[in-house]
């Protein structure tokens, strides 16, 4: 208990006699947490919109008209055929009544004077994986357009499956995770890195002191302690106001916000919570490392 005591008092002191630096330091941690909280928020919810604009990724089969309409019969097949393969998660058949109807709500204006229905009958593919959408819209097209594949498909026309928006779309989600991933190593990163040589500061101001307690015998965990406790305290305090600024800002800017963004059910941030608690994490990770790090050259004796 004398030792513990010893150490926070050598960590209170330290802290006391050098108040520029603490508050250096501090001030640093509660600016990187506060950008650290912002990017998960902001990346997790652009991360869950990329996958809900996935998720609506289909392939469209359709069926031909006039003449070479298909049968019940021969829609039936092709409904079956869809179902069958295993990347295939759900298949909605969509009349060409329905379609009309469908289209007409959306622009009545162009379809008021329409004297009949254009519109064939399709199949609406939904897929497991959205990634498999392009290949196998390419597969059905490739074996529609086979005269010696083409029974498979019987009265089917046409396939299309958005190829341009979903190249688009999946290239932009990929992006999106590469650039989260690597903002956040970054971020991190410069965090320590700023903290360190803001610790430095006052380790450097206190070497000989260190240098004497290491000549009389004094292990390097007993002079490492007070300092990886005030870079703790340092993180601790920094990444709790961070998390203050953040509640400020989800109460005062996020409603404003959200006015603007397309938002479904599915499409969410990290929890605030998940996201507080991992900011004093970080926080009293990144006091700690960085005044541990930053004395190992000091230990040196």
């Amino acid at each position: 208990m004398s030792k513990v005591r010893l150490i926070f008092s050598e960590a209170w002191s330290s802290i006391s006699a050098n108040i520029s630096t603490s508050f250096a330091a501090t001030i640093t941690v509660l600016i990187s947490m506060f950008l650290l909280g912002l990017f998960i928020a902001l990346g997790t919810w652009v991360l869950s919109y990329s996958n809900h604009v996935k998720r609506e990724l289909v392939v469209h089969v359709y069926a031909a008209t006039g003449t070479n309409q298909p049968t019940q019969a021969q829609e039936y097949q092709v409904g079956q055929r869809l179902r069958n393969d295993s990347r295939v998660k759900l298949v909605t058949f969509v009349s060409k009544e329905a379609a009309f109807k469908s289209e007409q709500k959306k622009m009545p204006l162009l379809y008021a004077n329409v004297p009949s229905n254009p519109l064939p009958d399709s199949w609406i593919v939904k897929l497991k994986n959205p990634n498999d959408s392009p290949k196998l819209g390419r597969e059905i097209q490739a074996q529609v357009h086979n005269p010696a594949q083409k029974a498979l498909w019987p009265g089917v026309n046409d396939v299309k499956w958005g190829d341009k928006t979903t190249k688009r779309v999946l290239t932009v989600a990929e992006v999106i995770s590469i650039v989260f991933l690597v903002a956040i190593v970054l971020l991190v990163t410069a965090s320590t890195l700023l903290i360190a040589n803001t610790i430095r500061l006052s380790i450097f101001a206190r070497r000989r002191e260190i240098e004497v307690m290491k000549l009389v015998g004094a292990t390097n965990w007993f002079v490492r302690g007070p300092f990886m406790l005030e870079g703790l305290l340092q993180g601790l305090v920094g990444s709790i106001f961070a998390v203050i600024l953040l509640v400020l800002g989800k109460s005062v800017a996020l409603p404003s916000i959200l006015g603007h963004l397309h938002s479904t059910s599915d499409v969410h941030a990290l929890p605030f919570t998940v996201n507080a608690l991992a900011l004093v994490a970080a926080g009293l990770l990144l006091g700690a490392a960085g005044s541990g790090f930053t004395l190992r050259r000091f230990l040196q004796v």
